[in-house]
């Protein structure tokens, strides 16, 4: 990828530590951004992360974030314009996926997904809001297929993923004309801790005959970051055809 795209940017990618999130950490990276990531508990990956970072000439921050409190977002936003000065950049990819019968979903589990995966990103969007203004910044957020699909086993993970859908709109429109924002939403993507029956049960179905990469998911994300700021208000579904 061109180094030249984000020189001289700063971004903030959330649960960057591992599997989606440090693919875009790099990605990010490689184009020539500093990079701050937030982890949860996988402290010792998001370290490595920050090593690579580093790696490619770039200045990298790796913090304990949990995304569900105003105070820890808050926390974090300051650290990382403390560090490098300033944001341009916010991708909101922590989240949790979780599987259970709708008709035995209990209200802890709803809660659980609907704190990670909608409320986060609304906190970290709107503390990191004020640098993104001055910066002309940009918001990405990792929605999903499920957002856009009724699995029955995923209600509360689809509903939180359709509600950030939503969300990544209404805060188009709100934090026009200084900040874009953009959703990302990816089908099934392998990754080192993937299932190999259910991998090639989704490969087979999918039109393009694999299964989506990290690497294609911090494609696109790269192509919100660093093409025209007058995009907007848009979902990309990255699933090689998958749900249609």
């Amino acid at each position: 990828m061109p180094t030249q795209l984000l020189t001289g940017k700063s971004a903030l990618v959330t649960g960057g530590a591992q599997r989606v999130g440090r693919a875009i950490a790099l990605a990010l990276a490689n184009a020539g951004a500093d990079v701050a990531i937030t982890f949860l508990t996988s402290q010792d990956q998001a370290a490595k992360t920050a090593r690579e970072i580093e790696s490619l000439g770039r200045r990298a921050l790796a913090m304990e974030c949990d995304v569900r409190s105003e105070n820890s977002v808050r926390s974090a936003i300051a650290r990382t314009v403390g560090h490098f000065g300033r944001l341009d950049l916010v991708v909101n990819n922590a989240a949790v996926f979780q599987s259970a019968p709708l008709d035995s979903l209990t209200l802890a589990q709803w809660d659980a997904v609907f704190e990670t995966n909608t409320r986060g990103p609304f906190l970290v969007a709107r503390e990191a809001l004020p640098y993104l203004r001055a910066a002309q910044g940009r918001i990405i957020n990792i929605g999903s297929l499920g957002g856009t699909k009724a699995w029955t086993t995923h209600a509360h993970y689809c509903a939180s993923k359709a509600a950030l859908h939503m969300l990544s709109q209404t805060m188009a429109k709100a934090f026009a004309p200084e900040v874009s924002v953009n959703c990302v939403a990816p089908g099934w993507i392998e990754h080192e801790q993937s299932n190999a029956r259910e991998a090639e049960h989704f490969a087979l179905k999918t039109p393009m005959h694999r299964n989506g990469s990290v690497e294609d998911v911090a494609r696109a994300v790269l192509f919100f970051a660093s093409g025209p700021h007058f995009i907007t208000g848009q979902i990309l579904t990255v699933d090689g055809g998958l749900g249609l």
